[in-house]
């Protein structure tokens, strides 16, 4: 498994990394595009689609093509980015009091919808973060991978209080303060880093920091870390519903694609909506 693991992951590098660093940014949204229209036909999958599955993936996979063609990459509509992290606090919060129980009651209809309103945000903040430069999306991708370690070895070490037992009972709130801490050293290390190479595009950190100051700098940090949490509590909990342990077995080693990116689902467009309020 370890090794299976592996070899996953250093494809998925070999993969990513050319068209993450490349000069246009389009390689990436194309690359990201085919992932999250991956992600949607897993989402039907676990939400009751059956064969019509696929076609929610390329219902996806049109509609991130449309924003791609309509600039939306470069230039998004603000509202986008509010209406996406408004879903996911209030309907976030409902989903994950509600459980997997009252996931399942849910029209599967009215479960696709949703699942294709969160995706599409989300590679639409993907894309749009790659357009503010390398800094500032690899910062919101590790802010993301900070927290996530963090959590994994702070629970195992110290994790006493679930913090969602019906829906994941390995998470701790002993994990969640783990990964906020792992989370504000490294926004402090990247802040050092901007400082000493100011020719770089601006990370997420810099940004906050510049407008919000110290303490709305570290506030920010938190709520983002909470978001993660919520992202991959609601996954947690759709696979629960669904009864299933990994969202598909696309990525060997790793399950499927929504495994990989659920906390990052509501940070992308939280990190977007931070920065352009």
């Amino acid at each position: 498994m370890l090794k299976q693991r592996v070899i996953t992951a250093l494809v998925l590098i070999a993969i990513l990394l050319p068209a993450l660093f490349a000069q246009a940014t389009w390689p990436f949204a194309v690359l990201s595009l085919a992932l999250i229209a991956a992600a949607g036909w897993e989402w039907g999958r676990l939400n009751g689609a059956g064969a019509a599955s696929l076609a929610l993936g390329a219902i996806l996979a049109l509609a991130c093509a449309a924003g791609l063609w309509a600039g939306w990459t470069a230039a998004p509509p603000r509202l986008v980015w509010m209406a996406a992290t408004g879903l996911w606090l209030l309907g976030g919060v409902w989903v994950l009091r509600a459980g997997p129980p009252g996931w399942s009651r849910c029209p599967s209809a009215l479960r696709c919808v949703i699942g294709l309103a969160v995706l599409w945000t989300a590679w639409l903040a993907l894309a749009a973060a790659r357009s503010l430069g390398i800094n500032f999306i690899l910062s919101v991708f590790c802010l993301v991978w900070a927290a996530d370690i963090a959590a994994y070895f702070g629970g195992k070490a110290w994790g006493r209080r679930k913090l969602a037992p019906r829906i994941s009972p390995g998470k701790s709130w002993e994990g969640v303060a783990s990964g906020l801490a792992g989370a504000l050293v490294l926004c402090m290390f990247w802040l050092w880093l901007d400082a000493a190479w100011p020719g770089a595009s601006a990370s997420l950190y810099t940004r906050l920091a510049r407008h919000w100051g110290t303490v709305g700098l570290v506030l920010w940090v938190a709520a983002l870390v909470g978001l993660s949490v919520v992202g991959d509590l609601f996954e947690s909990l759709v696979k629960r519903a669904a009864g299933v342990k990994d969202s598909s077995g696309l990525l060997p080693g790793h399950g499927g694609v929504l495994d990989r990116v659920d906390a990052l689902l509501p940070v992308f467009p939280a990190a977007l909506a931070l920065v352009s309020w």
